[in-house]
């Protein structure tokens, strides 16, 4: 294991790591918190969270923090390695009473160096739309006044407001989880009314539901999204803004696409509720963790688990990719990635979607060039340890040669189709992937199914689905979704027949976490390849809250709100290895 030494040295707090690249070291002179310093009792507050944001000015300093702390939400510029915090002048200082910050996010589209829009949402359930910059608070959303009571109400939901985002290309919408495990789409330019909404079922799947608001004039929410069991921890979109992952208490990972409003795959932890989720690049991978204190890979294009990753002692609380160290070796460079145009026009659902679907469909279909790709994320848990990781080809793509990955790959096909005249392929398709779980490791047979069935099965969803959600044309959106009505429980399109029955039994009832286990929904440890951490190192007295990679840092905060940079290998510049002297005159 990565975790080194023992007795005392496991517990000091470290203030650098060394990996392949190089030493990583913490910036103490770069240290974010509340103006004083002075750490915050955590005990019964919302987790700190960290929003970067750049305005891109003409100073060639335009990156911009937000953080919150227990009541308190904090706005400054932020200089990285460059220079030393100033925590004496925020841009920005906010204190609320009634109710914490939980979550925010900018609005990269719309940020300059005179405004920037920010949404905060807020543990009673409110969403609040701010300019930090001009200090400003623009609209409150879930948050209507009784003319006859003057008093505040909550008409769309009461819980606590779990993440919050904006919709990727666009300016206008965004989407906010709450702990009641609903999920609802805003429009800023929209009110919320006055009175309780009321909705209609636009789509319905296995342990999900979506609902459009009811009413003669347009108004907020425009989607009302009902998801899993318990509370909805975290989502995010894909990095062509097509799919929306989602990670609830119930333990399952749910992927959806957000255009058609359809189930496209679902995971299930190996106990307890998933607390957190990201994408790599690509698009390709989710990888998540939670209260069983492992990060779980899942394929997004094979709808499997193809890992786990065993090195923290406790919940794991953020999961995030290393865009900057993460390495794909291809011909095409732009494959899978989205291109500038795909996020240009309003109508987001077709065209961006075909046009990712068939470079992913050619990547994984005709490509036999020899890839070399390793993925790096990291992770960080109550356990008060950053752990860094590296997903290789060993996982990615197991030990067999590329023409039989070929072969078997259309034998997937034939046996999804129910075809069966062609004798070789029948004789080949003994390793099929409903056996491919008892195999022993390592696991030769984790094949891909045939990402041209994939765009077959997903071209009727895409081309029916909700293409007009800028334009908020609901009417037409239902008669649109009318017509695709079909296949709901997507996820299960992976696995061979025998193991769908299985799983198709499990759906007519309450999922049983006993049953899921050792089905492709959860696969057993052992059937899978187990991932050690590169490094494994406590840095905090208090449980981690916050990873982020930039491109010369990587930022984490802990409970106590302190916010620190770790500059990347070479990173650190000669004004930033000065130390910084505290006004009571002691050595930060």
């Amino acid at each position: 294991m990565a975790a080194e030494g023992g007795g005392k040295e496991l517990n000091e707090i470290k203030t650098q790591f060394n990996t392949r690249e190089g030493v990583y070291k913490l910036l103490t002179h770069s240290e974010y918190s509340r103006p004083n310093r002075v750490p915050f009792n955590s005990q019964g507050s919302n987790p700190v969270k960290v929003s970067f944001v750049n305005v891109n000015d003409q100073s060639g300093n335009g990156d911009r923090i937000c953080f919150n702390v227990g009541r308190e939400l904090y706005f400054y510029i932020y200089k990285g390695v460059r220079k030393a915090a100033d925590l004496s002048k925020p841009i920005d200082k906010r204190i609320y009473k009634g109710t914490q910050p939980t979550c925010h996010d900018f609005n990269h589209l719309t940020a300059t160096a005179d405004t920037v829009s920010l949404l905060v949402g807020f543990s009673a359930g409110q969403v609040q739309l701010i300019d930090p910059i001009k200090r400003e608070t623009s609209k409150l959303f879930n948050e209507e006044v009784s003319c006859h009571e003057k008093r505040e109400r909550r008409l769309i939901d009461k819980s606590r407001v779990t993440c919050v985002k904006w919709v990727p290309g666009l300016e206008r919408l965004f989407l906010v989880a709450h702990s009641s495990g609903n999920m609802y789409l805003y429009n800023v330019e929209n009110t919320c009314g006055t009175t309780a909404p009321h909705y209609q079922l636009l789509k319905q799947g296995k342990n999900y539901s979506v609902h459009t608001c009811k009413s003669k004039s347009t108004r907020n929410p425009l989607l009302k999204w009902t998801v899993g069991e318990g509370a909805l921890n975290e989502f995010a979109f894909s990095p062509d803004g097509k799919f929306l992952a989602c990670v609830s208490q119930d333990g399952f990972l749910r992927v959806f696409n957000f255009d058609a409003v359809e189930l496209h795959g679902t995971m299930k932890s190996y106990f307890g509720g998933l607390l957190c989720m990201c994408w790599s690049p690509d698009g390709k991978y989710i990888v998540a963790g939670g209260e069983d204190d492992l990060v779980t890979v899942w394929s997004f294009v094979d709808c499997r688990v193809i890992a786990r990753g065993h090195g923290h002692k406790s919940w794991v609380s953020v999961v995030a990719f290393d865009h900057y160290t993460t390495s794909v070796e291809d011909a095409d460079p732009m494959e899978f990635n989205g291109s500038d145009e795909d996020f240009q026009g309003l109508h987001f659902g077709r065209d961006r979607a075909n046009s990712t679907q068939s470079r992913l469909s050619k990547r994984n279909s005709t490509d036999s060039r020899t890839v070399h790709t390793t993925y790096r994320f990291g992770s960080v848990g109550q356990d008060t340890q950053l752990c860094l990781w590296d997903l290789t080809e060993d996982i990615l793509f197991p030990h067999l040669p590329l023409s039989r990955t070929r072969t078997h790959t259309n034998v997937m096909n034939a046996t999804m189709n129910n075809v069966s005249n062609n004798p070789s392929t029948n004789d080949s398709g003994a390793n099929t992937p409903s056996n491919s779980l008892s195999s022993p490791l390592p696991r030769s047979n984790s094949l891909p199914h045939s990402p041209a069935m994939t765009a077959n099965n997903k071209s009727c969803a895409i081309a029916s689905g909700v293409s007009k959600f800028a334009t908020l044309s609901l009417h037409d959106r239902r008669e649109q979704h009318q017509e695709t009505d079909h296949k709901r429980n997507h996820s299960m399109g992976h696995i061979s027949s025998k193991s769908s029955d299985k799983l198709n039994m499990l759906t007519k009832s309450r999922t049983d976490p006993a049953k899921t286990l050792g089905t492709p929904l959860c696969p057993r440890m052992e059937d899978l390849p187990l991932l050690e951490p590169l490094i494994c190192k406590k840095i905090a007295h208090e449980r981690l809250t916050v990873l982020i990679f930039l491109e010369d840092c990587i930022v984490t905060a802990c409970q106590e709100g302190f916010i620190w940079t770790w500059a990347r290998p070479g990173k650190v510049g000669l004004s930033s290895q000065k130390q910084a002297v505290s006004p009571s005159g002691t050595i930060i």
